[in-house]
């Protein structure tokens, strides 16, 4: 199921010179912000807590499992390098299964491991606010490198619906308005983060039990259709 020489290409296409500075960027925004709210306001459990929520894990978890998740398959399909590997004795599914995999690592790397240095900076991990946020990012990237693969592989616009899912829907209307959270990867993710920090700080609209079924249910039904959808692109020769 896991390929190591379609790693190594996904791998060096996500992480070339341009994305690498794209995907470092908001990571970077993260901690320079932390350390700039930390020297002002000093260590408190509510700012850390609102920080780490509202940009951390609404908005730079999304983004950057936008870039790797579409990243991972979609520029592949558009200028139709992916042809290569479609024309060897590869499982579809194979090749879907370490893209995901590819895409969630870089996720995670990208996300989980800034969040947890700007909840450090912020306030020590006091109430383990920074180890629940950096799990919630840990899990949610599961669900968005799988959503995002799924879209570059069935869209040429994989970038646009994903931005709009991961600025409209998700730090938007996930946050805002209430039917549109139980349907929100970030309140799946807050579900868990509550289960590790325990209190008040922390808080989700959906219980952890759902909230698991939902990432469990999303992660492999995004890969299995992705996995079908790439069964039906067909070769030059295969025609």
């Amino acid at each position: 199921m896991y390929d190591p020489t379609v790693a190594r290409l996904t791998y060096r296409a996500l992480l070339g010179r341009r994305r690498a500075l794209i995907l470092g960027a908001l990571p970077l925004l993260l901690i320079a912000i932390s350390v700039v709210v930390r020297a002002l306001a000093g260590a408190d459990d509510q700012t850390a807590s609102d920080l780490l929520g509202g940009l951390a894990l609404a908005t730079m978890v999304p983004l950057i499992g936008v870039i790797a998740g579409t990243g991972a398959i979609g520029p592949e399909i558009d200028d139709g390098s992916v042809v290569y590997l479609l024309s060897k004795p590869l499982k579809r599914s194979t090749i879907i299964f370490t893209k995901l995999i590819v895409a969630i690592a870089v996720t995670m790397v990208f996300s989980a491991l800034p969040t947890l240095i700007a909840g450090f900076i912020l306030n020590g991990n006091g109430q383990q606010i920074a180890v629940a946020y950096t799990v919630a990012a840990l899990v949610s990237s599961i669900a968005y490198a799988a959503l995002f693969l799924l879209l570059g592989t069935v869209s040429r616009h994989a970038v646009v619906f994903g931005l709009v899912y991961a600025l409209v829907w998700e730090a938007l209307f996930g946050s805002l308005v209430p039917g549109a959270r139980t349907l929100s990867v970030q309140q799946w993710s807050l579900a868990v983060a509550h289960k590790v920090a325990g209190g008040d700080l922390v808080t989700s609209e959906v219980g952890l039990t759902t909230a698991t079924v939902f990432l469990v249910a999303v992660t492999v039904l995004a890969t299995w259709y992705a996995g079908q959808k790439l069964r039906t692109l067909k070769l030059a020769g295969e025609e």
